[in-house]
């Protein structure tokens, strides 16, 4: 016999949860018909607990009530205004007990006492499930989601690490003013170390170049010359700061380049080391620009 498993079954239909109907049948094997059915309905609930628990959150405590769906949804054959109810309740469960936790986890973060709104979440899924009464197109409430999730996680994660941008904005504005410091339009700063008297690249261009980076507190997160080898790719394949550094920068020069955090990774954080809204402190030595590439 061909053995299936129930995570194999429930991908094709869906676990019915709820209704009437009482215990478990009480089985009768009088005939080799009997007893196979017997057999084979006990060999496919295989796994099918630890599923329910762990998949579908389903307290052991009401397996009576587990018991009154199951038996519904299996006695309601091809009834297809029950399955659709039956899909509806699954999908439903979905939701709450996964699309909004996981949305307001990736909103929120750690913080329980905020929540999207539910009574929204489901007006927005209903009119684009049934395809009418939106307030926009499902393809315009995708950039929309996107768009405001992302503002709103940069204003819960400026709350959180807002120090960092102060301390950034406060040094900048000072090493603006420092002997030797130079600006670009774009806001980078930079101190020429080694004054280069080769090609300008594009940012296009593909470059060789050795480099230390380091945080406002003076900690080394990354470098080239630590690895003993350069880096090599082209200058618009990096963060936005370095790429408006490189193309003003001479090959052959070194700088110390000073990124304010918009043009380095914002409200992202990088790695361990790079918190959200740091500015970051680069040393860059160009070493060669490719001028056919």
């Amino acid at each position: 016999m061909k053995k299936f498993t129930f995570a194999a079954i429930a991908a094709v239909s869906a676990v019915m949860m709820f209704a009437c109907g009482n215990g478990a049948p009480k089985a009768s094997l009088k005939s080799d018909v009997d007893t196979v059915s017997y057999a084979i309905g006990m060999a496919q609930t295989q796994g099918l607990k630890d599923y329910l628990v762990g998949r579908l959150g389903v307290d052991t405590t009401y397996m009576d009530e587990f018991i009154k769906g199951l038996n519904e949804g299996a006695n309601a054959g091809d009834d297809k205004k029950k399955a659709a109810y039956y899909a509806g309740i699954q999908i439903g469960q979905q939701i709450s007990n996964q699309m909004v936790k996981g949305i307001n986890h990736e909103l929120f973060g750690e913080d329980s006492t905020k929540t999207i709104s539910l009574k929204n979440f489901m007006a927005g899924f209903i009119a684009g499930t049934i395809g009418k009464g939106g307030l926009m197109t499902v393809d315009s409430a995708q950039a929309v989601a996107q768009e405001m999730m992302r503002v709103i996680k940069a204003k819960n994660m400026e709350k959180e690490f807002g120090p960092n941008k102060k301390a950034g904005e406060d040094f900048l504005a000072k090493n603006a003013k420092a002997e030797g410091v130079k600006v670009l339009d774009g806001g980078v700063q930079y101190k020429v170390i080694k004054e280069g008297n080769g090609p300008l690249p594009k940012d296009t261009s593909l470059v060789k170049v050795h480099y230390e980076g380091k945080t406002l507190d003076g900690k080394v997160f990354d470098s080239s010359y630590k690895r003993g080898e350069p880096a090599n790719f082209r200058a618009n394949q990096v963060i936005k700061g370095w790429t408006e550094a490189l193309v003003h920068m001479p090959a052959g020069s070194i700088w110390e380049v000073y990124i304010p955090q918009e043009l380095a990774y914002g409200e992202r954080q990088q790695g361990a080391d790079i918190k959200p809204f740091s500015m970051l402190i680069f040393k860059i030595e160009l070493l060669e620009v490719d001028p056919k590439k």
